[in-house]
């Protein structure tokens, strides 16, 4: 399935270069990686013929089942890429070539490791999230492109990010083996690694944003200021809300999220933080109830089964999903 570029969230420049050869899996297209192969390297007059015999052979032929990508030093974006296209059906199980027709293959991927259609409407959805969840960043990484926008030094050096991992996998310099052999299985060790966390990622995207986002489509049968969720299931709620309201233009934002707590057969309600990265919340629970506890705090709330409330006020409990209801919505109201 074809991919345009126009429908990719915030596309960086420069395509997966190690899809090139065999196709493109997010929308990039194949003049630029081939601007960059040529920046990086001195692709001879004969070299660049065989590469582009070696495209047309292989979109033609799919007995071949190879998958090319340039060779030397590798990194995390081509490592990913060449895991994520056998995990198509038309490349499964083919020969990784490190040498030198553009096509789009997350979909693909996503709904055959889901076990999906590729048109149900969950690949999609999961085709944009691991983009911006995993795919950009690895493309930005190992580009040299800074999470932030500064001049500043950062505070600490990070090199246990995926791309990290995925550079230390190259031929040692002291290394006596140096080579195409050894090269090549080193490159399948960051195959694996690299494709072990493409899949981790995708597979926790599916069992947490996707019932995030359909619990956040039912918010308005919860309450008639949509403004409280109520979480049919256990899930790291908290990494997606941002996100998912950005997405799907919710305003008024969520003020306070309902849960069962899996320790207890009690109910949470929890008020949504002012950002990801904040304790501080939006709307804490009322000042009065802070700090106090079971009948002291049903008196004082009017509200019956009321368990407690954090001193913060960020969250509290009830031993009822109505009284847990109840405490959010007067707390929308104080």
């Amino acid at each position: 399935m074809w991919i345009p570029v126009s429908m990719l969230p915030r596309p960086f420049s420069k395509t997966l270069e190690a899809m090139a050869n065999a196709g493109c899996l997010f929308g990039k297209t194949a003049s630029l990686w081939w601007r960059r192969v040529r920046s990086r390297t001195k692709a001879s007059p004969t070299s660049t013929a065989l590469c582009s015999t070696f495209c047309k052979s292989s979109s033609s032929s799919i007995s071949t089942k190879r998958v090319g990508t340039r060779n030397g030093s590798f990194h995390c974006d081509e490592a990913l890429a060449c895991f994520l296209l056998r995990q198509t059906h038309k490349f499964s199980g083919a020969c990784v070539v490190r040498t030198r027709d553009p096509q789009h293959y997350g979909v693909e991927i996503i709904a055959k490791e889901l076990q999906l259609d590729e048109g149900h409407p969950d690949v999609y959805r999961l085709f944009l999230a691991v983009y911006k969840n995993f795919v950009e960043s690895v493309d930005a990484v190992d580009n040299g492109i800074n999470q932030y926008d500064t001049d500043q030094p950062p505070i600490y050096v990070n090199n246990t990010n995926l791309s990290s991992r995925i550079g230390r996998l190259n031929l040692d310099w002291m290394d006596p083996d140096h080579s195409s052999e050894r090269a090549n299985e080193a490159f399948q060790g960051a195959m694996t690694l690299a494709g072990k966390e493409f899949c981790e990622t995708l597979h926790f995207h599916a069992k947490s944003w996707l019932i995030v986002m359909e619990c956040l489509a039912e918010r308005d049968k919860v309450d008639p200021s949509g403004e409280i969720m109520v979480l049919t299931r256990s899930c790291p709620w908290k990494l997606h809300i941002f996100e998912l309201e950005e997405e799907m233009k919710i305003d008024p934002s969520i003020k306070y999220v309902i849960y069962q707590d899996g320790r207890s057969e009690n109910w949470r309600v929890q008020a949504v933080a002012v950002s990801p990265d904040k304790f501080e919340s939006q709307k804490p629970l009322p000042f009065l109830w802070r700090g106090l506890e079971k009948d002291k705090l049903s008196e004082v709330a009017g509200i019956p089964g009321c368990v407690f409330v954090h001193m913060s006020g960020f969250i509290g409990g009830n031993r009822s999903f109505e009284g847990a209801l109840a405490m959010a919505r007067m707390s929308l109201k104080s």
